[in-house]
């Protein structure tokens, strides 16, 4: 079932439409300047003005006049210039009442037209434990897939590993340094290499940062680490067999983070994957005059005639025969065209990227590997401290994940037993609430922002119990699990809706924009409009409540009524949690 503006833009758009004007203009939206009395308005006769040479009310009266005695609408008047302000009728608000709560989407519409969706989330460098930084790339990217699943999408996420860059020879140099009796650094032993790795996460923290800082210091240092990286890429065993430890070791660490933060992929591939594509790839760009010597590396030249800002050649290989980012992400390009073939591709990666991908996409256009518009960079800002720098540890180290997800557990643990809150429950259950409530207040905190934000971390703002937080919304989700078992307790069922009192109609017009803002967040990649929804429904309930008692009311038909529309309000709040990638408890 349609929701309450499509249904009367539809009934807008046929009026305009007999005045031989463009349909489109009856467009209805949301009304924001007196939604109490009008909650929804029409503002095609301004421009529909101009087309016919006629004043903007005299317009709006004509529509007035032919949606005149139209059953959907109770009341319409003209407003300014010619604003058309509309009040749908009782009957379209109990029908689209009724219609949400059958319905298992809670009234949100699937896409017509689905869509195979590629998500890459710009995953963490093997060479480096997770850390604050790749917060929102996790959460943007599992909210996103979520939400385009939901919608009917069909959905492949990818983890993206970084597995194939100077990192790895940084790694492997460093390492040979600390430790050069091992055999992988023998050029003579080419199989029977150890099974164990020599290293573990803790090791790949150390080792990686030291190699770096040299090789800033150092230009021999930093040339052996090109050296090292491109003898890996060539195929040295010793080499081979040593990357293939470090991804042991890193995904084992970076599946136990994902998995506290609750992200989860469906491949776990890296750009070592897309290795065997890449000799082939290179010469189809040479051969085909994609690519062009320059120096001694071969490049791609992606500048196009009215740039405003100058944009570098892509390298694809260097003077020193490595590949670098842009060459296996073109590989990787190739690969998913070959093996998944998606309509979209979005890569969910910060804003600092934004050139690294314009070269690259414009290099897939250039060498037909993706259209143009299929590939998308979903760009984000910062997670900053309260000095409006990167979130730091205080002696000015990176923040890993790990340490967030247990400061905001133990902050939320605080929060609990400050409010009285989950006490009877078990110690287990006591924690797994606690759980809940911390991932809540960073999950939201992050996804709230319009993505392209930066924002301050402020983990006692981000756990607090009200206004605009991820632990509000699951309380709110548990009032009225609560509510839903004391109704089942005293046998009292749902019933047909008939929302009469005003915070019924606003609780049920609230209900009805699920499918806007669901449409909304897919289109912008922006899943802050899951997080506007979900917030402006759980505060229209809280106004329902406060003003019309349910399980005493005054009539059955009224207590059936309303606890209909609690548990359709329920059912929606738990949809958008779940695309946010939340949990509500069932008490607290």
């Amino acid at each position: 079932m349609p929701s309450i503006a499509e249904q009367l833009s539809g009934v807008l758009g046929d009026a305009f439409a007999s005045l031989e004007l463009p349909r489109e203009l009856g467009r209805v939206t949301p009304s924001k300047q007196n939604p109490e009395r009008f909650p929804f308005q029409c503002n095609g006769a301004m421009p529909a003005a101009k087309q016919a040479g006629k004043p903007p009310r005299e317009i709006a009266q004509a529509v007035l006049d032919r949606i005149a005695g139209d059953a959907l609408i109770e009341k319409a008047e003209i407003a300014g210039p010619g604003f058309i302000n509309l009040l749908p009728a009782a009957a379209a608000i109990n029908a689209r009442a009724a219609g949400i709560a059958s319905d298992d989407r809670a009234g949100a519409p699937q896409v017509s037209e689905p869509r195979k969706v590629m998500i890459d989330f710009g995953g963490p460098n093997v060479a480096k434990p997770m850390h604050v930084g790749h917060l929102r790339s996790s959460v943007l990217g599992d909210s996103l897939q979520r939400l385009f699943r939901f919608r009917g999408d069909t959905v492949i996420s990818d983890i993206h590993l970084g597995d194939w860059g100077l990192q790895m020879g940084h790694l492997i140099t460093e390492l040979e340094e600390e430790q050069p009796d091992l055999p992988y650094f023998d050029a003579a032993i080419t199989d029977g290499y150890p099974s164990e790795p020599p290293v573990d996460i803790e090791d790949l923290a150390r080792l990686y940062p030291q190699a770096s800082k040299k090789a800033k210091e150092d230009a021999d240092r930093l040339a052996k680490s090109r050296r090292a990286t491109a003898e890996l890429q060539a195929g040295r065993a010793g080499y081979r067999a040593l990357l293939r430890h470090f991804i042991d070791v890193s995904v084992a660490a970076l599946k136990k983070d994902f998995g506290d933060l609750g992200v989860h992929f469906d491949l776990w591939k890296g750009e070592s994957d897309v290795n065997d594509l890449i000799d082939g790839l290179v010469a189809d760009f040479k051969a085909r005059g994609v690519a062009e010597e320059s120096d001694g590396a071969w490049v791609v030249r992606v500048a196009r005639e009215g740039d405003k800002k100058e944009l570098a050649p892509l390298i694809l290989v260097t003077s020193e025969g490595s590949s670098l980012y842009g060459t296996t992400d073109l590989a990787t390009i190739l690969d998913r065209k070959q093996t998944v073939g998606p309509d979209l591709t979005l890569y969910v990666v910060d804003l600092a990227q934004s050139d690294h991908f314009e070269q690259v996409f414009r290099a897939a256009d250039k060498a037909g590997l993706a259209p143009e518009g299929s590939l998308e960079h979903v760009k984000f800002g910062t997670v900053n401290g309260t000095d409006g720098k990167r979130l730091r540890t205080r002696d000015g180290g990176t923040f890993r994940l790990a340490d967030l997800i247990a400061s905001a557990i133990e902050r939320a643990d605080e929060r609990l037993k400050e409010a009285g809150l989950a006490a009877d429950v078990g110690a287990e259950e006591h924690d797994r609430v606690a759980r809940m409530v911390g991932l809540a207040a960073i999950k939201f905190a992050d996804l709230q922002n319009y993505r392209t934000t930066n924002y301050v971390f402020d983990l006692d703002r981000f756990t607090s119990f009200e206004g605009k937080t991820g632990p509000y919304l699951l309380y709110a989700a548990v009032r009225v699990k609560s509510l839903m078992r004391r109704a089942t307790e005293a046998g009292v069922e749902p019933g047909p809706i008939s929302a009469e009192a005003a915070e019924e109609r606003d609780l049920v017009l609230a209900l009805d924009a699920f499918g806007a803002a669901l449409e909304q967040a897919c289109e912008n990649r922006a899943p802050n409009a899951i997080c506007d929804h979900a917030f402006t429904l759980a505060q229209a309930f809280s106004k329902f409540y406060a003003a019309c008692p349910i399980l005493s009311a005054e009539t059955e038909a009224v207590k059936r009524s309303r606890l209909a529309l609690a548990e359709a309000t329920l059912k929606q709040l738990e949809l958008c949690l779940g695309l946010l990638g939340l949990e509500a408890p069932e008490r607290m």
